[in-house]
């Protein structure tokens, strides 16, 4: 297990924040997935500059996290509601944790998991919640480990593929 340290992306950090997301979303999905769904996502969604916009979107927090001067992945945060049927939830919504593929299974995901939820409970949130591909197994064993339990689905469209998205939470 490597030790990995923290830090709170700033506005200089948006391209590197936009190329991290590129290349892991990429190395991650493009195996399971047609590579013209996969091109036409990365063009759509996953353009530098709305990636570079989002670093600079106050309601956006980033967290970086590196292996001595190495940034091994990053935690993108964001501050909600979470309304389900049972009702709406004061919550905090990881909409991305990556890790860079040579840190998987090193503990930069566990690192980051970690400081979303400390995040979480220091802002007096109820819940941790985030979406996740219902065939990305690894992802939901690691997401189970931390206490996550699926509470509802949704559809997320990668190019022309609509896929399905589990959506899970944790209570803080």
């Amino acid at each position: 297990m490597n030790q990995f340290n923290l830090r709170r992306a700033t506005t200089e950090d948006a391209d590197l924040i936009a190329d991290i997301s590129r290349y892991t979303f990429y190395k991650t999905f493009a195996k399971d997935n047609k590579q013209e769904d996969i091109d036409h996502f990365m063009y759509e969604q996953f353009g530098r500059q709305k990636l570079v916009d989002e670093v600079f979107d106050a309601q956006n927090i980033f967290l970086l996290a590196y292996d001595k001067n190495k940034v091994a992945g990053y935690a993108k945060i964001k501050t909600n509601i979470l309304t389900t049927k049972k009702g709406s939830h004061e919550a905090v919504e990881i909409a991305r944790l990556y890790a860079m593929p040579e840190y998987i299974g090193c503990g930069v995901g566990s690192t980051l998991m970690q400081a979303c939820i400390d995040y979480g409970s220091t802002q007096k949130k109820e819940t941790v919640w985030l979406g996740v591909w219902k065939k990305n197994q690894r992802a939901i064993d690691f997401y189970k480990k931390w206490g996550f339990e699926k509470f509802a689905t949704h559809f997320f469209q990668l190019g022309d593929d609509v896929q399905t998205d589990w959506l899970m939470r944790k209570w803080i």
